[in-house]
């Protein structure tokens, strides 16, 4: 698949996925941004934009129909506050980087040079141009397969807070934002007996620890040092105005 002018197999990214296109077009299609379209019309007159749209209202269906599934005693607030969380841009992103999306994207040169491989913007809208074309493709059993492969970790993540707002989703919505870095947590140290276990993790962009935090466990170790980063990289931006 082209890169702006270099050639990338997309096999690998076929394989991550867990299923091979009967009709590669689609794929090509899902991959193709508006800029790299409209600096090759003759090559790419179509790019994924449409997908995208239709990409929003399949994804939302089965991650709707797994919620309802795996959630039978949730009433209708809840399930919509945890569906809410898995399908905001900064969830998609971080799907797609951690599929590495971004690489296989044929981006315009403008999009190439400001970094467009690792935007929150470009790989939500790949994931969901993705699964668009895995659903024409295949049908929807073949795009539930990719949904539950791709997405199996937020939503277990989602159904422990309840879709709640935390500091790890505001670190990582920043980390996207700000760095196109998807954050990373590294346990520094953990102490204690087994009844009282104390768990000390870093908060890394980039490989830099950005912050640090401790708790009873690594989910909360990792709170606390994403709020850490937070505060950090707030009084960073306050010390260069």
């Amino acid at each position: 698949m082209p890169a702006s002018s270099s050639k990338r197999s997309t096999d690998g990214l076929e394989d991550v996925v867990g299923y091979v296109f009967s009709r590669p077009q689609l794929l090509a299609k899902a991959l193709t941004h508006r800029t790299y379209s409209h600096e090759h019309p003759g090559e790419a007159p179509l790019f994924n934009e449409r997908l995208e749209f239709l990409g929003d209202s399949v994804l939302g269906l089965l991650i709707s129909e797994e919620l309802f599934r795996r959630l039978p005693d949730l009433d209708e607030g809840a399930l919509s506050k945890i569906k809410a969380s898995l399908v905001r841009d900064v969830t998609l992103a971080g799907v797609g980087e951690g599929i590495k999306i971004g690489r296989y994207m044929r981006l315009g040169k403008g999009e190439e040079r400001t970094g467009g491989r690792k935007k929150q913007s470009v790989l939500a809208a790949g994931i969901e141009a993705l699964i668009a074309a895995i659903y024409l493709d295949g049908g929807l059993e073949s795009a539930r397969a990719a949904v539950i492969r791709l997405f199996d970790r937020e939503i277990q993540g989602a159904m422990e807070t309840g879709g709640a707002y935390d500091h790890k989703t505001e670190f990582q919505e920043l980390a996207h934002r700000e760095f196109g870095k998807q954050p990373e947590y590294r346990l520094i140290e953990e102490s204690g007996p087994d009844h009282e276990k104390m768990f000390r993790t870093a908060a890394c962009i980039n490989g830099e620890i950005v912050g640090e935090g401790a708790g009873r466990n690594k989910k909360e170790a990792e709170q606390s040092a994403a709020q850490d980063a937070l505060n950090r990289l707030a009084a960073r931006r306050a010390e260069q105005v």
